[in-house]
């Protein structure tokens, strides 16, 4: 019986795609770290105008990754689709020094909006294959991650290109989001399964 409940709940886990946006400013590598997670190679990409949207599944778990352009013009239309967001992903160029208190900016503001009240926060300090690629601690230092107040987040060095940190990201607070995300309906539906096989 207990067998049948497990696998039943990870079915549940497998049908329900995770909302996930991926946000940051322009050209901090947003689009290649999407496909580094969804094909596991780098692609070529081209700055986003509007969105790409990709289904992700990492480890038995299936995620909708929106990834949103990152241009000044663009940034204001971010919180159209913050609804139902699971977790926020939002990518540094940490190579990128003069813009780091713009990132914050754009990053506190789009933190205090209602609808991502609840949502964990990843930050990948990416470009950690370029020189000069500042490293997780003082990204953080520059975003003032240590003052985020009743909020999950995790900070990890990346680079998109050549993958890592990448799955050592994903494995610090998406999991942790991903197993709160189960239907509400859920505990009625185990309760109907656990009839069906008692008959």
């Amino acid at each position: 019986m207990g067998g049948y409940l497990s696998t039943f709940q990870r079915l549940l886990f497998a049908k329900k795609e995770i909302r996930i946006l991926i946000l940051g400013l322009d050209n901090a590598g947003k689009t290649t770290l999407l496909y580094r997670l969804k094909i596991g190679e780098v692609v070529t990409t081209i700055p986003t105008i509007g969105f790409n949207v990709e289904s992700v599944t990492y480890k038995n778990l299936n995620f909708s990754v929106w990834d949103l352009g990152g241009q000044t013009s663009i940034r204001p239309y971010w919180r159209c689709y913050y609804a139902n967001t699971a977790a926020v992903v939002f990518v540094i160029d940490s190579t990128d020094v003069e813009r780091l208190e713009t990132a914050a900016e754009e990053l506190q503001g789009m933190l205090a909006e209602e609808e991502l009240r609840d949502a964990a926060l990843l930050v990948f300090a990416n470009k950690q294959d370029q020189p000069g690629a500042k490293g997780a601690g003082e990204i953080s230092e520059a975003l003032k991650l240590g003052g985020l107040k009743d909020r999950n987040w995790s900070i990890m060095a990346c680079s998109a290109i050549d993958g890592r940190g990448v799955n050592e990201g994903m494995d610090c607070k998406l999991w942790e989001r991903a197993r709160r995300a189960i239907p509400e309906d859920v505990p009625a539906l185990l309760i109907h399964a656990r009839r069906s096989v008692l008959g």
